[in-house]
């Protein structure tokens, strides 16, 4: 699914208009993303939790080349699923 069709179906079952829906879910990515510039975590209870993890350095090997790389340790958002969205994904049926 794409953003247009996130927001399209957002609004179809809000009842709100696609410019509404399209400033909101704007609107939260943007809240989401200064909070994790700002160090920030955040959890939407039974949904899941951003966060940035910071990760190590490490030797890589250049797939094409084969030449070994070193790659700098850095940040990287992460998202974890929460308990109500794994277990409803993980059902069958």
């Amino acid at each position: 699914m794409q953003k247009t069709e996130l927001i399209a179906r957002i609004a179809k079952e809000s009842g709100l208009t696609q410019t509404d829906t399209a400033k909101v879910i704007n609107t939260f990515m943007q809240v989401v993303t200064d909070a994790l510039k700002s160090g920030e975590k955040v959890t939407l209870t039974g949904f899941g939790t951003f966060e940035v993890r910071q990760t190590a350095a490490r030797t890589g090997v250049n797939p094409r080349t084969r030449q070994k790389l070193d790659i700098p340790a850095g940040k990287r958002p992460s998202f974890s699923a929460g308990t109500l969205l794994r277990d409803s994904v993980s059902k069958k049926g």
